[in-house]
């Protein structure tokens, strides 16, 4: 469910950023990269495929900017 969620996104700002999808940026050694939720504690952890524009005011990423994603793993990173 949640690739088709991610499939049918035009950008990856209007992935649900609450449950049961709650797309949520990550931090630490997994800055720059993604997650979704899957059957916990599971996550769908993924990156834009391309390097995307900051935002000017706070130096994130413009996640209205994200048209493609490369998916990097399945897991348990808790």
């Amino acid at each position: 469910m949640r690739l088709a969620v991610l499939r049918n996104a035009r950008t990856l700002s209007v992935v649900p950023t609450t449950r049961p999808e709650r797309c949520h940026r990550l931090k630490g050694k997994r800055a720059g990269q993604y997650a979704v939720d899957l059957v916990h504690p599971h996550r769908l952890v993924f990156h834009p495929a391309y390097e995307s524009p900051q935002r000017p005011n706070d130096g994130q990423i413009d996640t209205g900017a994200v048209t493609a994603i490369t998916i990097l793993d399945v897991i348990d990173y808790h």
